[in-house]
């Protein structure tokens, strides 16, 4: 297991084939993903001495990571898929621009608040597809609605769709998730603000976003602050949801200020804007559904995940069962060991996809008792949620079984000793979150960049003596904010606004902003390299 340059490269060459499949020829996650895999089974055999006995094995441990995380998924999709068809969705984008009527508030209440909690509801895509629209019907473009709405949830993606993104880099890396939350939230905490500047300056310009700055900061820190504390205290199914609602109480108790109470005025309108009051066209109903009941399975996934955690006899008996297997030495023959032991541990009952199961059955037991759903509305749902799953669930099992494998044989290793020997303790943490990024804009999630970087980052942070939780909060903050840029998300929203085959227009305008948020986490995370350095921080 000698590191020189042509082992180092040959470590490199599986997450390389997959960002030039991607990259290069265009090539989806799922088929990238499996060309990976093949290249790196090949690797692994003929020059890490590799058995075919340990590929079997990395790749039982990938399927149960794998599975963890698109369990999880499964639910978040059927969720969203059951409140889609009772029209919940379409109620809550027309009532939420309602709330204000000042524009600069408007634009921050659907394309920073709505599309943030649609990402704590399912993600996938979805939170573009539908806030998108609503901008459109406010008189902007539909290139600057995209961009928007995509930089108002950026950060919102590591705890949302129950934490999917959190408990992908839980699961290969097996550092703690009450470990990593701390560093997470203050991460994502420190882009709230700069991003709701980005916001205003797009929607209303600069004088139209100092206008709003009050609230911006306002609402800003409130997100920062709960989304923190949901983490801190272990809740981070729901963080997303909570944090936006406070944020949007926050929103409308500022609205109530003088400042903002009167219409909407001249000094903050975008110019490309029109003066219509409509935000999207209401099909006329006779008998309007209750909002409430509409929204009730969201109100449910945060009373049970607050009830899970908070509740101590609840928490026990949730925590009683539990499941793991157990996975003999794996032993390559350049000597690369793999310790005998337990996988992943499985708690059945209280895992975030239980949470998500309950809150499905609940739901649906309330929407059919109100008439809002039928037995026969179930098969489509389904069939929908079903279509979402098949490309993410190959693509991430693929992605996993690289990781896993590149772990197993001594790969990772190699690439992180690499790493260790040429960059500075101080450069590689202002790098990480830029490769987090990266990993997130070409794989298409927060949860593929996490698998595949996050042990190479771990292993890194190891070797050059770097708090571990830190480097790999930074990796998944970078992943959250480069996901809202992959495009196959970004296809998504666009099919909705009207720029079908236009995409690239709106990653030219979103991907030099997304550089901004970035930075940030990057600074932050050397000058708190530095701080641990220098004996101020723990």
């Amino acid at each position: 297991m000698q590191l020189t340059w042509f082992t180092w490269l040959l470590s490199l060459l599986p997450v390389a084939v997959m960002l030039i499949l991607m990259l290069g020829f265009k090539w989806g996650g799922m088929r990238a993903g499996a060309a990976a895999w093949l290249v790196t089974a090949v690797i692994a055999v003929a020059f890490f001495g590799a058995s075919w006995q340990l590929i079997a094995w990395s790749q039982i441990k990938a399927i149960l990571l794998a599975l963890d995380v698109l369990t999880i998924v499964t639910f978040a999709l059927l969720l969203y898929n059951m409140a889609n068809e009772t029209g919940a969705i379409k109620r809550i984008g027309q009532e939420v621009p309602r709330l204000t009527a000042d524009r600069g508030l408007q634009v921050l209440m659907v394309g920073w608040l709505l599309v943030s909690f649609f990402q704590g509801m399912g993600g996938f895509g979805v939170p573009m597809a539908v806030c998108a629209p609503i901008l459109v019907g406010m008189g902007y473009t539909p290139v600057k609605s995209m961009v928007i709405v995509a930089m108002g949830h950026n950060w919102s993606v590591t705890y949302g769709t129950m934490a999917a993104a959190l408990m992908a880099l839980v699961g290969v890396t097996g550092v703690a998730p009450e470990t990593l939350a701390p560093y997470v939230g203050v991460l994502l905490g420190l882009t709230l603000i700069p991003t709701g500047m980005i916001i205003g300056v797009l929607s209303t310009g600069w004088k139209g976003m100092l206008h709003s700055l009050p609230a911006i900061i306002g609402v800003g820190g409130a997100i920062a602050i709960v989304h923190h504390l949901m983490g801190i205290w272990g809740l981070w199914t729901v963080a997303t949801m909570a944090a936006v609602l406070v944020g949007g109480a926050v929103l409308i108790l500022i609205s109530r200020l003088p400042r903002y109470r009167a219409q909407a005025q001249a000094a903050n309108l975008d110019p490309q804007a029109d003066n219509s009051d409509d935000i999207v066209p209401v099909k006329a109903e006779t008998k309007p559904r209750n909002f409430w009941v509409l929204v009730s399975p969201y109100l449910i996934l945060m009373l049970l995940g607050f009830s899970a955690i908070l509740i101590t006899p609840l928490r026990q008996v949730l925590g009683s069962i539990r499941f793991t297997l157990q996975f003999p030495e794996i032993r390559t023959s350049l000597g690369w060991v793999t310790e005998a032991g337990p996988g992943k541990v499985f708690v059945l009952l209280s895992h975030p996809a239980a949470i998500g199961a309950y809150t499905c059955a609940i739901s649906y037991l309330i929407y059919r008792a109100a008439g809002y759903l039928k037995r026969r509305d179930m098969p489509g749902i389904f069939k929908r949620t079903l279509h979402g799953l098949v490309d993410t669930s190959l693509a991430v099992i693929a992605m996993v079984g690289v990781a896993t494998l590149m772990e197993h044989s001594g790969m990772t290793y190699l690439l992180s000793k690499g790493l260790s020997e040429n960059l500075s303790r101080f450069l590689y943490p202002f790098i990480v979150p830029f490769t987090g990024l990266l990993g997130a804009v070409l794989t298409g999630s927060n949860n593929n960049s996490n698998v595949l970087f996050g042990v190479m980052h771990m292993e890194t942070a190891r070797i050059m003596g770097l708090s571990i939780p830190l480097i790999l909060a930074a990796q998944s903050a970078g992943g959250s904010l480069g996901s809202v840029c992959a495009p196959a998300k970004v296809i998504v929203g666009c099919t909705t606004v009207g720029l079908s085959g236009q995409e690239g227009r709106v990653l030219q305008k979103l991907l030099p902003l997304m550089m901004i948020p970035t930075a940030i986490v990057g600074l932050a995370a050397v000058i708190w390299v530095y701080l641990i350095y220098q004996g101020v921080l723990p």
